[in-house]
């Protein structure tokens, strides 16, 4: 099964050289173990553009969704074969990141 592990953040400076180094080391932990898919950090929120083309025209807008303390800041794709070990390894992620860390599976 499919795991988001989104990474949440309430900076808006990138991880300092020891945390890059910790995730660097844990992604290669998750390559190794057959648990990667896809990972990736994320531009902060200033930098989002909201589209609603639900009318008739699409609209865009400048910023995110949503004001908040927190935001995502990354994420990791996983697959593990249940939540127990999914929730193990973002217990992990979130250490390496030092950034809580939350966990949904895919449909």
């Amino acid at each position: 099964m499919h795991y988001l592990v989104s990474v949440i953040d309430d900076q808006s400076s990138s991880g300092t050289p020891d945390e890059m180094a910790a995730i660097d080391a844990f992604n290669e932990r998750l390559q190794a173990e057959g648990h990667w898919v896809f990972a990736g950090g994320l531009a902060a929120p200033s930098a989002a553009t909201v589209i609603d083309n639900r009318g008739g025209e699409a609209l865009f807008t400048d910023g995110p969704f949503l004001e908040s303390k927190e935001y995502l800041a990354g994420f990791w794709i996983i697959t593990a074969p249940d939540l127990d070990v999914a929730l193990k390894l973002a217990a992990e992620g979130s250490k390496a990141c030092n950034r809580k860390v939350e966990v949904r599976p895919f449909l």
